[in-house]
Parts: structure tokens; sequence; C-alpha cells
């Protein structure tokens, strides 16, 4: 890909409040569809690196969305007369964790069950932190390190200042940029994803100018990729 185009296309990445998929940078690039793809990956990686070289601190909210492994199921399916009981695959179904500082970062993780989010904690946010969660299984344990905070939210959305509404927004755009933008996010790829949309989130106040400097020079500091160098060649093999 010419230089030229390869600047082009981070000014599209970093432009788009959403996101922008790989079948329009192909488009507006001309390029091929698979080229778009792992170099809007690749940008991804950066991101999440970037997003998981620092500590959050002062009072940070986590939560979690379940995401992926829906089954569709049959025409006869008495499950379709409740949507509220919906099927999926458990192993492709992915927990999405977040942990947001009110007006400040977010990080995204991957965790295999909700009540596995207390154990993460230590390794990401500093000591002496005020955490703001939901009930949700295993909650209690995170009171013996940092002062927990918890909302009910079978009873009421807040409760005065203990909330967990950035962090639920964050997943709000989350949702927004898979219908919108993307429209389906594999499981291998959804940290990426994630990752991306935090970045966002943490820059949504920042000029594009100054947020493509900050791409470049990410992308410019960060090694090789080994997962995506090479990646549509080793897929062709594996097929």
């Amino acid at each position: 890909m010419p230089y030229r185009d390869l600047l082009l296309l981070v000014a599209h990445f970093v432009i788009e409040p959403k996101g922008i998929s790989a079948i329009r940078i192909s488009e507006l690039l001309e390029i091929s569809y698979k080229s778009a793809f792992v170099i809007l990956h690749k940008l991804r990686e950066v991101v999440t690196a970037h997003q998981s070289s620092f500590r959050l601190s002062g009072e940070v909210e986590i939560d979690a969305l379940h995401c992926g492994g829906y089954v569709k199921p049959g025409t006869d399916n008495p499950s379709r007369r409740n949507r509220r009981r919906l099927n999926r695959n458990k192993e492709k179904a992915k927990v999405v964790m977040v942990a947001r500082e009110r007006s400040g970062r977010s990080r995204a993780f991957m965790v295999s069950h909700e009540s596995k989010m207390p154990d993460i904690l230590p390794d990401v946010v500093e000591d002496g932190s005020f955490i703001f969660s939901d009930s949700f299984s295993g909650s209690s344990k995170i009171g013996a390190r940092f002062q927990a905070f918890r909302v009910n939210h079978s009873k009421q959305y807040a409760d005065g200042w203990i909330s967990t509404n950035h962090a639920e927004s964050f997943f709000s755009r989350l949702r927004r940029v898979e219908l919108g933008t993307h429209h389906k996010i594999a499981g291998p790829y959804t940290l990426y994803y994630a990752n991306d949309a935090c970045w966002r989130e943490d820059n949504r106040r920042v000029d594009s100018a100054t947020r493509y400097s900050r791409v470049l020079a990410l992308a410019g500091s960060h090694p090789v990729s080994r997962q995506w160098k090479g990646y549509w060649q080793r897929r062709n093999e594996a097929a």
C-alpha cells in the first residue's frame, strides 16, 4: 500500500466516532477487503496495547457485557415467544468487562464469567481507589482490597452518587459500534473492538488532528505484529 493511502486510512480510522468498517475502507482507498481488514486490526492492536499500559485510579466503575454465541431458534421453537430467554453457544459467547474512571480513562478485558472481575482488579486499579459496581455474583469480594460501593439494579438505577452509568454508557457505544458500523464482531476479535471503543471514549473530546498524531506515534513505536503479519497466508494454508 502506498504511504499516502496508509496515512489516509489512519485519518479515516481516527475521524469516525464509532470506527469504520473494513469494507468501507476498501471502497474509499480502492484496496482489497483483506488488506483493509488486516491494517485496521493492526491499528486496533496498537490502541489495545496503549489501553493496557496504564492503571486506573480514583473513582472506577466496572461492569460486564455478555455478547456473542446467540443461537437462532427454529421456526416452531417455543423460545421464540420469549425473547428474554436467549439460547447461547457457550463456546462462542464472550464476557467483556470494562473498568472506567469517572470522566477519565477506560480499560476492557475478556473474562470467562462476570464473577471473575474482582480477580482482575488488583492488576489494573491502584490501591485506595473507589470501585462502583452492580450486585453481580462475586461483587462482595471487591471490598477485601478496595473501597467498594454497589447498586442493586433490580431496585434502582442509581443510589445517589453510587452508579455504574459511565460503564454502561461504554457498552451502549460498543453495541452501536457493532450494529451500525461492523454489523458483526467475531469472538476472537471482540477484545480488539472493545479496546478500540475504549480509546475512542477516552479521546472523544480531543480534536481530530491530535488523535491522528497520537495514533501515528503509537503505531510508529509498536513492534511488528506477530498475529496479523501474514494473517491471510496462514489462514489459506490452514484451509
